[in-house]
């Protein structure tokens, strides 16, 4: 189990779920409330006096400030205004809730019996997919010929939302210490931090040797702090397991046509293989061959593939216009026409979104 970061309390998160909690109010961060300042004949101080008549004037000047009051102030002497509407807000809370769930079983009320035959699913599509699936498709695997040929293109809509999530997961938890030169912005503070620590003083060096200081402990703190430090027993294990994960991953992709298995499968065993490999060995072996600039590269390239290749296809189906791509001899490796490539960019589109949400959960980068 991982340790909280030593910096936690003072993190962006921290604050966003103190605001979301009603502990602070960023509003109200920097600001400081100070009364008037009162002239200088005013601030010299008077001797207090229990004089009956003072005591008397000042009760009819709080009378008559009473009276003085505006219809708002006599309303909302304390602040009634907000604890109105805090109770506004809870009932009209409720009350979308309760809205909700009526029109959600309304909703189920009205949906036909479960079984019928008459029913909206049974008509002739799936009839059409299991009696022409191998013919029009040349894949063995009905449900692989379905999503990647049928209705190719809703899976390209679930391969975009995996990378779209994860570009989402990269803007709230990224740790983005760089400032455009190769340093970090926080070197200067973490020195002046440490400047009465004799062990811990860079001070004294360089900027350039500052910085690389600053960027070696941001790495070490990130990488392997909370995990097991050159643990032997899972190392031995990642080097027997490891490589037949991803001999077993890439099977799967590659005979999603024939059996069952396919992109989706296969590519959460293959970014299973990772994170394991990562656990392992920790970032700087990993990135040795899988980094940011690789991830990058291959998402795009297989979204990229993937729309343009169902886009030709769908063009000339439409248009009742031959592709020209042969679909190959049902149950051969090489077969079923574009449905064994895109098997492949949906794997990679797959693996590379699972290992990112890992090591942007893990350190807050890649």
């Amino acid at each position: 189990m991982s340790r909280q970061r030593d910096d936690y309390e003072n993190s962006r998160w921290r604050k966003f779920r103190s605001w979301i909690d009603g502990e602070v109010d960023p509003l109200a961060s920097g600001i400081m409330i100070q009364p008037p300042k009162a002239p200088i004949e005013k601030r010299i101080e008077k001797p207090k006096t229990e004089n009956p008549v003072t005591l008397q004037s000042e009760s009819i000047q709080d009378k008559d400030r009473e009276w003085n009051q505006t219809p708002e102030e006599k309303k909302d002497p304390e602040g009634r205004g907000i604890r109105w509407f805090c109770r506004f807000y809870q009932v009209m809370s409720v009350f979308l809730c309760l809205s909700i769930i009526f029109v959600l079983l309304w909703t189920i009320a009205y949906l036909p019996a479960f079984g019928n035959a008459g029913n909206p699913d049974n008509n002739e599509v799936s009839a059409r997919y299991i009696e022409q699936g191998l013919k029009e498709t040349g894949a063995v695997n009905i449900v692989t010929g379905m999503i990647l040929d049928y209705r190719a293109f809703d899976t390209f809509g679930e391969s975009c939302v995996l990378f779209i999530a994860s570009c989402c997961v990269l803007v709230l938890l990224r740790i983005d210490a760089a400032d455009g030169k190769g340093g970090f912005r926080d070197t200067k503070n973490r020195a002046r931090k440490t400047k009465g620590d004799p062990e811990n003083n860079i001070m004294a060096e360089s900027e350039p040797v500052r910085t690389a200081i600053a960027r070696k402990r941001l790495e070490e703190a990130d990488d392997r702090l909370y995990e097991p430090k050159n643990d032997v027993i899972l190392q031995k294990c990642a080097c027997v397991l490891v490589p037949l994960i991803f001999v077993f991953g890439i099977y799967i992709v590659l005979n999603g046509h024939l059996s069952p298995g396919g992109g989706f499968s296969g590519g959460a065993v293959l970014g299973s293989g990772l994170i394991f490999y990562l656990n392992a060995f920790g970032f700087k072996k990993t990135e040795a061959f899988f980094t940011e600039k690789i991830y990058r590269r291959l998402t795009l390239c297989a979204l990229t593939f993937y729309c343009m290749a169902k886009s030709y296809s769908f063009f000339t189906g439409a248009n009742h216009l031959k592709s020209g791509i042969p679909l190959g001899t049902p149950g051969a490796i090489l077969s079923s026409g574009l449905i064994l490539p895109l098997n492949i960019c949906v794997g990679l589109v797959v693996a590379c979104t699972m290992y990112a949400f890992y090591a942007l959960f893990r350190k807050g980068g890649m």
